[in-house]
């Protein structure tokens, strides 16, 4: 598995990887979704991290296009936000859910004072695109309709995909994001060259997993993957979009997803920044308290979210 990443990769990271590989049986694709689920539910907890001081959350349930919309709440004690945070998590749309990154969101509304709604979309394969992105609508539009506070959609993997989504279709709306920040997001590029090449093999992530998501997500329906709200680099309009803070990682397939994506909004007049955090690799949040890149990482992250909340663009 290491071949050219044993240099790229430092060794904070390789003991990160090795653990959370431990999670999965070496033949874990051949295990129904219901049994991944289970694996990535155990891993999401092992490193799940406590809450910060002062930080609360509570559940509840909104009314969503398919029925029952659950999300989770956090804020800070006796702070008074200057914005809100929607927030979608990664599992390629198969795993995941509100449990899964929910220290990672009580994390931000910690270190930023913003209160952070976290969205637990439909997942594939019981529900297919679009249900995950009309469920991901109808959580910024739930907290659009609440608050006159900035909103700022961010999401990782997965959860990029479908902030930028939303992005995309609020254009016109009357409340849009102000900014949207995205953790090594699957956007859609065409995945027979650049990164999905060269990091094919990739530790965490590959291409033929990859591939993989995209099947369940879609039913193989290889023609959902042309709409823009599935895969928001096949728009043919990027003007508009809010500015854009992209952090990917090094040693991902996906890597090239958020150039390209950085591009075509600088492209269209559009403020937007790229990062790709050296030696990391795909699903590094979980790893923001043991390994320093990712602890670095996670910074850039949070500041991105707390200058776009202030409508800020230091970048």
């Amino acid at each position: 598995m290491r071949g050219k990443y044993e240099s790229l990769v430092d060794a904070e990271t390789w003991d990160f990887i090795d653990q959370t590989l431990a999670f999965y049986p070496a033949d874990a694709d051949g295990f129904s979704i219901a049994e991944q689920r289970q694996f990535y539910n155990k891993l999401c907890r092992h490193f799940h991290a406590d809450y910060p001081e002062g930080i609360n959350a509570h559940d509840e349930e909104i009314a969503g296009p398919g029925g029952p919309l659950p999300i989770r709440n956090y804020q800070a004690t006796g702070a008074n936000p200057k914005a809100c945070v929607v927030y979608y998590h990664g599992g390629g749309h198969v795993v995941g859910g509100l449990d899964s990154h929910d220290d990672v969101c009580a994390e931000i509304c910690a270190r930023t004072g913003f209160s952070v709604t976290s969205i637990d979309y439909r997942l594939a394969p019981e529900y297919i695109y679009p249900d995950d992105f009309k469920d991901a609508l109808a959580g910024f539009e739930h907290v659009a309709n609440l608050s006159d506070l900035p909103i700022i959609v961010a999401g990782d993997s997965a959860g990029g995909n479908l902030a930028a989504a939303v992005s995309h279709a609020t254009r016109s709306a009357d409340k849009q994001p102000v900014g949207q920040v995205l953790i090594y997001p699957a956007l859609g590029r065409d995945s027979t060259g650049g990164s999905f090449v060269e990091h094919a093999q990739a530790p965490m992530l590959t291409t033929r997993e990859i591939l993989f998501y995209k099947a369940i997500r879609t039913a193989d329906n290889d023609q959902l993957l042309l709409e823009a709200t599935c895969s928001p680099l096949n728009d043919s309009d990027f003007s508009g979009l809010p500015p854009t803070v992209i952090i990917s990682a090094q040693c991902d397939p996906l890597s090239g997803d958020g150039k390209a994506y950085q591009q075509q909004i600088a492209k269209a007049g559009g403020k937007a920044v790229y990062f790709n955090e050296t030696g990391l690799i795909h699903g590094y949040l979980r790893a923001r308290h043991s390994v320093s890149r990712a602890r670095d990482s996670f910074t850039r992250i949070v500041n991105a979210i707390d200058v776009l909340g202030r409508k800020q663009w230091p970048y």
